[in-house]
């Protein structure tokens, strides 16, 4: 809080002058240290003075180095010792208490009991405020009010889990972080603009693409204004800001006051603008050609309706009251070495030791594993495979040895890591994992025993792992016996997508009942052994500063910038690794050279560490250097675990605009997962943005809701980052959220009688669509939510079905096809929302590729490149269920072909291009569709090669009246992704069938002006998505970590390398993918041939757009 005075200064004591006379006097007493450690300190306590009628006071010399929960008692103690109220003192324990501060007049509360006193920020804050003795209070721990039970068990009811749970963790630190993350929170509620929050508008900075200038005439456009029943068209020039548009609107319409219903005393400033239609205000002081709406309807040709109107009252937003005192941001913090070590330090008064003292060798003791119920082949050995990670990168590994395998197994045994235990960093992780190998016969056992006594390690099988962090959330060391419920490995055929994510969790398995137990004991110490923030003394960063600063020699520095140019997924040889340490200085001045350089460092040496530590912290190239969000999203990933690496990519990410975050939103939210612990800095700024705007807080509560319904593994974590964003979105927020909860709780309640009554039958029969809307009426009757935001989007408002439109999709997962009225009033549309609700399938699948098309539009927006992509609306909203928005006038390739000429229509070249052409009205009007087509064709060509999925089925494919294809269903296909990944395995690169070729107006090997287009986009759109490698490259091996089957096999990983030919000259990509649009004009009969497969066995699978 006190930002002039740096977190390194040490509190109270100044030690700066006697640090070398220390060293040289080797005779410096004890006594004499601890002495200046002394903190004079007044403490007001909860009782009252019966003489003075105050409060009672005692005045203490407290030791910098006790813990908090020692000053406590020595209080108390001196409380007892002085007679003070002894009914109180005696009866209650120092815990009956807390301790209050206070800081610019807000309270705040000592949270940390094992925290060192001299570190506490209050300390810091009187020094700041030269107070020879500060006041702490003594407060009654508050009871929870009863209004405050019934609000946690709302919001416990909206996050779909009990964040106030703590049956299932070995420390605290869900209720710390709870109460840590209150500090941003109050901190961004105090900045919040009332007005503008309510509003929310969506805007954009990125320059207006020249193909939308192309469709404005001298920078002005058109807006129709309504009120009531009356409008007015206006022309605004396309920079002016909204307020500049009222004045316009009014000046206009200065006669005509009445007809609008606008009474003469009122002005502009009164009014605002919003969609019709639409919660979406235009608003703010930015130019009506940033916002997100005007900028669709030029692009899609439409015109711009607005209506006029009174601003939302921004009452709605209320906060809730919080109950709880603010804790500091000093809270868990370590003290520096020279605070905590013990060295020339009188030993009755050390309190707590410093990490860095420990110079034995790390090691945990294997008591043994339980199992209630016995895997079914119990032929087999199991032993305990104990590894040492920071982030990806092993430190040290050990096992036990193999011993059958029964419901409990005892080693008993000391494992000694390679490691020392100064050595640990934070964020190390103890990773145990359970395997089993066949037991061994005779024969084979001699053949091993040069093996170690091993089987070759492919014959193991992982079945069981659990992860502990070394060091916790309050830089303490792990002491003691622990007894972890493992997680279970995924059989092969159950639901495995995020198991590479999953494993590096540091929860454990909350099923305690029947899951495997793994007991295991770490050494024992008298004291906490907390790791330290820092060194006092600055010696060894000047020696860094003369050996770090070398001179690269010019063969080196060739050999440097390749390393640098080479894309993420390239492995570092040692001599790299070596290199790049060498010359970190150097690394520094490049920010691309970042990851590569701290992937070098050896983080397992406490040297190493601070040192690259000191770097990060004197350079300001970072800070400095231009936005480039690949790179931010790079130190994110699972690699890195460090916080000081971590927090500087997300400063970076600070720099973004509203909409950039929203579009790596998803992303964001999964490189939570690589977090070693729950509070940290990606966290907070999730929770700032999304407490700053209503669309980015509506996305994150989804995104964190259902992944707090889907992975075990990172629930309680993500439902402490959402129970702090809801204490503070604001009263309308949650009312919004009840809705839309209460609605998918209902629909899911019906799918599943639905499913129950038509089993397993593809075919829809006329009973049960008729029992649909029997279940929908009297749902409808009964209390569904009148209106309701539609969760993936809500500038949409639903209101009541429209029962007969209703219908069951014929698809094995028996999806709802809904459709609702408008809500808003002032909708000029008279087309109903349609919504497909999913039971079954897990769409964050499909939410992750639709983000990564919606990305590439955005890479190839600012090259001025439209691709028509319809990433149309898609959000999980639970365990396996979800909605998915009906593109209006779309129907699959697959149904268009049947119900023109039943199954043989896969092979009739033009079909296709006789339906396009019966939806126009004339020749003009087939042009423009045509020239969609070709666009749009282009975009998902090129963006299903570069993501591997370009295989597709005609039924996976749509294309909508005025000629916009588009790719659908694509969780499906990565369910089998194995099959579809690189070509080899695949019968095309893509689909670009002879009916499609038939529509650009080529067959055979012609060519046509059309195809020429086409070739000319495909290669543009290509290259434009090169020059985006790293981007690319680092969210493709970020899908595949958190939601991708069994997919961190290289090979796969290196697909996309392979896609983007990934060192090639820009010659040789464009004639590659020219050579990939040759195949498929080679091979589309193949596939149309597949197709007529398809149709014939009738083989339905996905988002079938044929329903009862």
């Amino acid at each position: 809080m006190e930002e002039q005075f740096s977190d390194d200064e040490s509190p109270v004591v100044h030690r700066e002058d006697n640090k070398r006379r220390r060293r040289k006097m080797k005779a410096f007493t004890s006594n004499a240290a601890v002495a200046m450690d002394q903190i004079a300190v007044e403490f007001v306590l909860p009782t009252t003075n019966k003489t003075s009628k105050g409060p009672d006071t005692l005045h203490l010399e407290v030791a910098g180095n006790c813990t908090v929960e020692q000053v406590k008692a020595q209080v108390w103690l001196r409380a007892v010792a002085s007679h003070l109220c002894p009914e109180f003192y005696q009866k209650y324990s120092p815990d009956h208490c807390i301790l209050l501060y206070q800081k610019k007049g807000n309270w705040c509360e000592i949270y940390d009991k094992h925290q060192v006193f001299q570190t506490l920020d209050c300390i810091r804050y009187w020094k700041a405020l030269k107070k020879d003795n500060g006041k702490i209070h003594l407060a009654k721990r508050p009871l929870p009010s009863e209004e405050s039970v019934q609000y946690q068990k709302y919001l416990n009811y909206l996050i779909g889990y009990d964040v106030t749970d703590v049956s299932n963790v070995h420390d605290d630190e869900l209720e710390f972080t709870r109460r840590k993350l209150l500090t941003p929170r109050k901190i961004e509620l105090s900045d919040r603009d009332a007005k503008l929050y309510s509003m929310d508008p969506w805007v954009t900075t990125k320059p207006l693409p020249e193909y939308l200038l192309g469709k404005i005439s001298n920078s002005n456009i058109l807006l129709v204004i309504h009120r009531n029943s009356s409008s007015q068209t206006i022309k605004v020039s396309i920079d002016d800001t909204p307020v500049q548009v009222l004045q316009t609107f009014f000046t206009k319409i200065a006669k005509k006051r009445a007809l609008f219903n606008i009474p003469e005393d009122v002005s502009e400033a009164d009014y605002v603008l919003r969609v019709c239609g639409r919660e979406e205000y235009i608003f703010g002081s930015y130019a009506i050609k940033d916002f997100h709406w005007v900028r669709q309807c030029l692009k899609n040709g439409d015109e711009i309706h607005l209506v006029l109107e009174m601003p939302p009252d921004p009452e709605l937003d209320e906060v809730h009251r919080e109950d709880w005192s603010q804790v500091d941001d000093c809270t868990g913090v370590a003290g520096t070495h020279e605070q905590l070590t013990i060295d020339e330090k009188d030993h009755e008064k050390v309190f707590t030791i410093s990490l860095w003292d420990c110079n034995r060798k790390f090691r945990v003791k294997v008591l043994g594993i339980d199992i209630p119920v016995l895997p079914r082949n119990s032929e087999l050995i199991v032993f305990v495979e104990a590894s040492i990670f920071h982030g990806q990168q092993l430190l040290a590994q050990e096992r036990t040895t193999p011993k059958p395998f029964t419901e409990e197994v005892l080693w008993n045994t000391w494992l000694e890591f390679n490691i020392k235990i100064k050595d640990l960093p934070k964020g190390t992780r103890l990773s145990l994992q359970v395997s089993c190998g066949k037991a061994q016969t005779q024969s084979s056992k001699s053949s091993s025993q040069d093996n170690g006594g091993h089987d070759s390690k492919s014959k193991n099988r992982l079945l069981y792992y659990v992860n502990l962090l070394l060091i916790d959330h309050r830089s303490l060391l792990r002491q003691g016996e622990f007894v972890l419920h493992m997680w279970k490995m995924p059989d092969k055929s159950e639901d495995n997508s995020s198991v590479n994510a999953d494993k590096l969790t540091s929860a454990t398995n909350p099923d305690k009942t029947s899951s495997m137990a793994i007991a295991i004991l770490l050494d024992k110490y008298c004291y906490p052994v907390a790791l330290p923030k820092c060194r006092e003394c600055k010696e060894a960063s000047d020696l860094e500063g003369e050996r770090g600063q070398r001179d690269m020699p010019n063969h080196l520095r060739k050999q440097f910038e390749q390393i640098v140019a080479t894309d993420p997924l390239h492995p570092l040889s040692p001599e790299d690794k070596e290199l790049l340490w060498h010359f970190r200085q150097e690394c520094m001045r490049h920010p691309r050279a970042y990851p590569k350089f701290l992937g070098s460092v050896k983080w397992g040496k406490q040297e190493a560490v601070m040192v690259t530590h000191q770097l990060l912290e004197r350079t300001t190239t970072w800070d400095r250097s231009s936005l480039d969000v690949g790179l931010a999203m790079q130190l994110l990933d699972c690699h890195f675990s460090d916080a000081n690496v971590r927090s500087m990519a997300v400063r970076k990410l600070e720099t973004l605009d509203e909409d950039v975050v929203l579009r790596y939103l998803l992303q964001l939210v999964q490189a939570v997962k690589f977090e070693p612990y729950h509070d940290s800095a990606l966290a907070r700024f999730l929770l700032k943005r999304a407490l700053r705007s209503k669309r980015i807080g509506h996305f994150l509560f989804w995104f964190l809701r259902s992944e707090i319904a889907q992975s075990m593994h990172y629930q309680q974590r993500y439902a402490v980052i959402l129970e702090a964003y809801m204490r503070g979105c604001g009263d309308a927020m949650l009312q919004d959220f009840k809705k839309q909860v209460e609605i998918t709780e209902a629909l899911q309640k019906v799918t599943r009688e639905i499913k129950a009554v038509s089993q397993e039958k593809y075919d829809v029969s006329a009973q049960v669509v008729f029992q649909l809307r029997q279940k929908l009426e009297s749902l409808q009757v009964s209390g569904l939510p009148e209106s309701f935001k539609v969760p993936y989007d809500p500038g949409l408002r639903a209101g009541g079905l429209v029962i007969e439109q209703c219908k069951v999709m014929a698809s094995k997962k028996k999806p709802l096809w809904l459709q609702f009225k408008r809500a808003d009033p002032t909708t000029l549309s008279s087309d109903t929302i349609g919504i497909i609700f999913k039971d079954g399938d897990d769409l964050r699948q499909d939410m992750l590729i639709l983000q990564i098309l919606l990305i590439m539009e955005s890479i190839w927006e600012a090259e001025s490149l439209d691709l028509c992509l319809l990433p149309y609306g898609c959000i999980s909203t639970g365990n396996k269920i979800g909605m998915i928005e009906i593109v209006k006038d779309a129907r699959t390739i697959a149904n268009i072909q049947q119900s023109i000429v039943g199954n043989t229509g896969a092979f009739k070249d033009e079909i296709l291009n006789q339906w396009l052409r019966d939806k126009c009205v004339s020749e003009d009007k087939f042009q423009q569709t045509v020239e969609r087509f070709v666009y749009s064709c282009a975009g998902y060509c090129v963006a299903t090669y570069v993501l591997g999925i370009g295989d597709r089925h005609n039924d996976n494919i749509m294309i909508t009246e005025s000629g916009n294809l588009f790719h659908i269903d694509f969780g499906h296909i990565l369910g089998n992704y194995k099959s579809f990944l690189g070509i080899s395995k695949e019968r095309v690169p893509f689909v670009l069938t002879p009916d499609f070729l038939y529509v650009m107006g080529t067959t055979g090997k012609k060519s046509s002006p059309y195809f020429q287009k086409f070739q000319e986009t495909c290669v543009k759109a290509y290259s434009a998505l090169r020059h985006h490698t790293n981007l690319l490259i680092i969210l493709f091996s970020m899908m595949l970590m958190t939601g991708m089957p069994q997919l961190t096999s290289k090979e796969d990983i290196e697909y996309i390398r392979e896609a983007l030919t990934v060192g090639r000259s820009e010659e040789e990509a464009q004639r590659h993918f020219l050579d990939q649009i040759e195949i498929c004009r080679d091979k589309g009969w193949t596939v149309q041939f597949n197709w007529f497969l398809h149709l014939v066995l009738g083989i339905k699978q996905g988002v079938e757009k044929r329903s009862a």
